[in-house]
């Protein structure tokens, strides 16, 4: 589809390791040093991240986590679906988008530690959102799962699990 070429290229996104396409557009200079953050964190960090986001009709962001909470935005396009599991087993599908009347929401946070895959929803061509990650986002941080040992961990959620994971 054209609009989503057009946006490829309009914002120079490349493809993304979890699925979809991105492109970092804001690096706080603003660096926190190991002491000022949380134990699970190793090295300094960035105060905060964003990057563009787009996810196109049959493709999917796989389960993965990060360390940091992530705050989703929508921009342009049709829902998105965001699927998070919570550290301690509870599952949630937050719908971003601009539809208030079909319970989206403009904005989301995914907290950190949490497992969480997007798609677009069903009716959906493509989603064209942001993320913001604070402290900002280091690959070191991020952990993509493997869907047997996710669903070894949160029986509960195998249909979603193995249908949004890569690995």
């Amino acid at each position: 589809m054209q609009v989503i070429k057009d946006f490829i290229v309009q914002y120079d996104l490349l493809p993304h390791p979890e699925g979809g396409y991105f492109k970092e557009t804001y690096r706080s200079e603003i660096v926190l040093k190991e002491a000022a953050l949380p134990d699970r964190f190793r090295g300094v960090r960035s105060c905060s991240t964003a990057i563009y986001f787009l996810l196109e009709k049959g493709n999917f962001s796989a389960f993965h986590r990060i360390k940091s909470d992530e705050c989703w935005h929508f921009y342009a396009g049709q829902t998105l679906h965001i699927y998070v599991i919570e550290p301690s087993g509870i599952f949630k599908t937050i719908k971003l988008g601009n539809n208030m009347a079909n319970g989206e929401f403009f904005q989301a946070v995914v907290p950190a530690n949490s497992w969480f895959a997007s798609e677009p929803a069903p009716e959906s061509i493509y989603s064209f959102v942001g993320c913001t990650v604070s402290p900002g986002f280091d690959f070191e941080d991020f952990e993509m799962a493997k869907g047997e040992e996710l669903c070894s961990i949160y029986p509960n959620h195998n249909e979603i699990i193995l249908r949004l994971c890569r690995q």
